[in-house]
């Protein structure tokens, strides 16, 4: 068996997913189906009752499955990219929604997916955009990362 060897014109093919990476897109897929099904539900029986939650919720879930395709597909520079808008957006997002969800509860009559900053989720949603930038920050695509003389 031969091992491939990086050359100076050509260097060695990182694998990006593996390990804590794959946990990650395991976990933002299970979140994006979680935050889909629900949204769903939300929204055919009983959208009337809270549109803002139920709106919200959807978007997260867009947000979860647009994160899990990038990270996914992150070797190209385009959806490394794709992922640090989506990542950037969902921590926003749980900023934000969970900091009004708290300060006022009376626009929310049912719970988002980022209502309390994710805590129907175990505080989830909280944890899991500094995990996915952490993983961005450590697992550049070639393009983005410092060239090895400037350093």
């Amino acid at each position: 068996m031969t091992v491939p060897v990086a050359s100076p014109s050509k260097p060695a093919p990182v694998r990006r997913m593996t390990g804590i990476g794959r946990v990650l897109v395991v976990v933002y897929a299970v979140m994006a189906l979680g935050a889909t099904g629900r949204s769903f539900v939300q929204i055919v029986e009983r959208f009337d009752h809270a549109p803002l939650a139920f709106t919200l919720s959807a978007a997260s879930a867009a947000v979860y499955i647009l994160a899990t395709l990038a990270l996914i597909f992150s070797r190209r520079e385009a959806w490394y990219r794709v992922a640090w808008v989506a990542i950037v957006f969902e921590l926003v997002g749980v900023l934000v929604i969970g900091t009004v969800s708290l300060a006022v509860p009376e626009l929310f009559p049912e719970a988002t997916v980022w209502s309390g900053f994710g805590g129907g989720y175990v505080f989830i949603p909280l944890v899991l955009p500094f995990l996915g930038l952490w993983w961005l920050i450590t697992h550049r695509t070639r393009a983005d990362a410092p060239a090895r003389g400037a350093e």
